[in-house]
């Protein structure tokens, strides 16, 4: 554990070129599957700006409509220079956090996770500082919302499948809390939007997904 001593973190949030991100909602959301993704991100970049503990968020994405939309809320937006899947984006963003705020934590959170509330984030970063490294895992179980390493700490994010089982084997904590519905309900399916309805969508995602579910056909 570390000394629990008093820090902010760097908080990033990789986004993937839009017109390739969210395959698995291409049967619900057809050609607006792109907009769909930015407004995930959208509420989930603006959960992370009001959240406590949070310095910055630092968004790495290629896209152009998603970098300019989420450097309007107030993002840090940096490129995916080594374009060689999530983790190595991760790393990019954590080398360059780590570079220019070396006294900060980083944090890297999935961006989509459109029922975050400000308050979850703040109490599971507040958890992660006691840990070199801590993640959360995701609603399902097997997978990883928030990955997190304290100032100094090596920054070794597993995501894909069964990030779980990896990010324990790497030695980092799990955070068992309780009430953060929102921080681990990420949605990559039908299914895991019509979970986030129930908690309460951000106000970018909500008008969308009424949309969406309201014209998709039955069993979808």
């Amino acid at each position: 554990m570390t000394d629990n001593a008093r820090f902010t973190w760097s908080v990033l949030v990789p986004v993937k070129v839009l017109a390739q991100a969210k395959s698995r909602l291409a049967e619900l959301a057809g050609p607006r599957r792109g907009e769909l993704a930015l407004a995930l991100a959208c509420d989930t970049v603006t959960a992370v700006l009001r959240a406590g503990q949070v310095a910055r968020a630092v968004v790495i994405t290629d896209d152009p409509a998603a970098a300019a939309a989420l450097a309007q809320l107030g993002a840090l937006i940096i490129p995916d220079e080594p374009r060689a899947g999530l983790n190595a984006a991760l790393r990019h963003g954590a080398a360059i956090a780590a570079e220019r705020w070396p006294a900060g934590g980083a944090a890297a959170l999935s961006a989509d996770l459109p029922a975050l509330r400000p308050l979850e984030l703040t109490r599971a970063l507040t958890a992660a500082a006691a840990w070199p490294n801590a993640f959360v895992a995701d609603a399902a179980g097997d997978g990883t919302t928030l990955y997190t390493a304290a100032p100094g700490a090596a920054f070794r994010p597993a995501f894909g499948l069964a990030s779980r089982a990896r990010h324990a084997a790497s030695g980092a904590a799990e955070l068992e809390l309780s009430s953060i519905p929102g921080l681990r309900r990420d949605v990559d399916t039908p299914a895991d939007l019509r979970g986030a309805v129930e908690l309460g969508l951000g106000s970018y995602t909500a008008p969308l997904a009424a949309e969406l579910l309201r014209c998709a056909p039955r069993g979808r």
